[in-house]
């Protein structure tokens, strides 16, 4: 599977999450912030506050570029480049009886490994 289709896969999820959010909340509507990250990639911040849902985040995000030497190290891979996409979610309902909510999503992809890619 290809870089594109993969963060593809989570802006989609992204947006399906906040859109059951929102209908469930049925008064807190997302705002969205997004973002670049200068060394490559970017994301999308969305927050919500609404009847149900004091404050959340349904966070966006795909980067990639050169991996630090420490996190090779880390990893226990040669150094190289590296992917990273996924969806996080924080929620804090306004019923204090209603637990918290954190969750994420991850895909991890490096170059550099033995035999090639390596994906997590």
């Amino acid at each position: 599977m290809d870089k594109q289709t993969i963060a593809t896969y989570f802006k989609d999820l992204q947006d399906s999450i906040c859109a059951g959010l929102e209908e469930a909340d049925g008064e807190g509507f997302f705002r969205e912030d997004p973002w670049e990250r200068a060394a490559g990639g970017g994301g999308r911040t969305r927050i919500i506050e609404g009847r149900h849902i004091e404050k959340g985040g349904v966070n966006f995000s795909a980067v990639f570029g050169p991996m630090q030497e420490k996190v090779s190290s880390m990893l226990e891979v040669t150094p190289g480049a590296f992917f990273a996409s996924g969806v996080s979610i924080v929620l804090h309902p306004r019923n204090p009886m209603a637990p918290i909510i954190h969750m994420n999503v991850r895909y991890f992809e490096t170059q550099g490994a033995p035999g090639g890619l390596a994906a997590e």
